[in-house]
């Protein structure tokens, strides 16, 4: 098939590459000229303008953008007016479901199609393929069947493709309907893909705090080996005798990777990036936040559904970047006027050392 991909940044531009390594035709366009011009040289046709890239592309044209939620609006305002009846949008970033639902609605009164793909693999996916989750028509979906195919994780092979991870008891199953087991899934109407890429974003936030807190409780458990201000303002360490270990990270993160129970993918990566740098020097610790695990919360509050653990994950990522500074002051501000406690200065621990004899 010919593909129009719009937005050529860490995951547009792969998934250019691993369509074209399946056969497929890829038009590609992007702000910056570099990025077009590399994939021009890999095989691409490449296109300076949206108007050129719709005149290189046959109907009924397909169009993916892989751009930032916050561009897609702007993208869409000036994609829209080349539109034809049957072109087909996809959307392949991480916007609101709301905007898809408005977005299917919109390009509909015109008679454009238009599909939500939730695309999660990271910049891996090149090699491992992309778990994609579609929304929708299904009969466009349905006749976008060979692109999927070759994004996701099984491949160009479909059922009983070498590559594709078994079902459970062991076994792949064999009917064409069961694309699950190969890396993609149509969920339902205009918006579905993006709800179920936005609450897979939400877990994802959990699973990586509970990663990130539990290394952190490691890291710390050699606290017994320093010394601490004594003080009524701060509660002592209890036996510090119990904590005197001086773990290496990267060698626990490896051996959980093989065999435990929370052996994963995320492990994996900061596995390697412990290899390459124990003490993550490299990182201020400050944790963006792309929307979707926002939008999870909404969902839940909407729906009534308690999920602390995945708004302490979000709440934590507004902490790593400063946000909590004027609620500890606060804090500390009530503390000095209901019980005169005065603030502690800060200070990091410092190790153990026997008391200086008298002169």
């Amino acid at each position: 098939m010919q593909v129009g991909m719009i937005g050529l940044g860490r995951m547009g531009a792969d998934l250019v590459r691993r369509l074209t390594r399946h056969g497929h035709q890829c038009v590609v366009h992007d702000v910056r000229p570099a990025a077009v011009a590399a994939l021009q040289a890999e095989g691409a046709s490449g296109a300076d303008s949206l108007d050129a890239m719709m005149s290189m592309l046959k109907a009924p044209r397909i169009l993916w953008l892989m751009v930032p939620a916050g561009a897609v609006e702007a993208t869409l305002a000036q994609l829209t007016p080349m539109l034809s009846p049957g072109d087909i949008v996809i959307d392949g970033g991480n916007s609101s479901f709301r905007d898809g639902i408005r977005r299917g609605t919109e390009l509909g009164e015109k008679n454009v199609h238009f599909v939500d793909v939730g695309t999660s693999g990271g910049i891996a996916g090149l090699t491992r393929g992309y778990c994609l989750m579609i929304g929708g028509e299904q009969d466009i979906v349905t006749y976008l069947t060979p692109i999927f195919r070759a994004l996701a994780p099984g491949g160009n092979g479909g059922p009983g493709a070498a590559n594709v991870a078994p079902s459970p008891n062991g076994h792949a199953r064999d009917d064409d309907s069961a694309t699950a087991e190969y890396g993609y899934l149509y969920c339902g109407l205009h918006g579905a893909g993006h709800f179920v890429k936005m609450v897979h974003n939400g877990i994802e936030y959990g699973m990586m705090a509970a990663i990130a807190e539990g290394l952190n409780i490691l890291k710390q458990a050699g606290i017994g080996k320093h010394t601490h201000e004594v003080g009524a303002e701060t509660a002592p360490l209890r036996n510090p005798e119990y904590y005197q270990y001086d773990f290496a990270l990267p060698e626990i993160a490896e051996v959980w990777r093989h065999g435990s129970v929370i052996d994963s993918w995320l492990l994996d990566r900061i596995a390697n990036a412990l290899r390459k740098d124990p003490a993550l020097d490299q990182f201020a610790g400050h944790v963006s936040d792309s929307g979707e695990g926002r939008w999870t919360l909404e969902a839940a509050i909407d729906e009534a559904v308690p999920a602390p653990v995945l708004s302490a994950a979000l709440f934590s990522r507004f902490s790593s970047r400063g946000q909590a500074g004027f609620a500890n002051q606060v804090l500390s501000a009530m503390r000095q006027e209901f019980g005169g406690h005065a603030e502690a200065a800060a200070s990091s621990p410092s190790p153990s050392t026997p008391p200086a004899k008298d002169a």
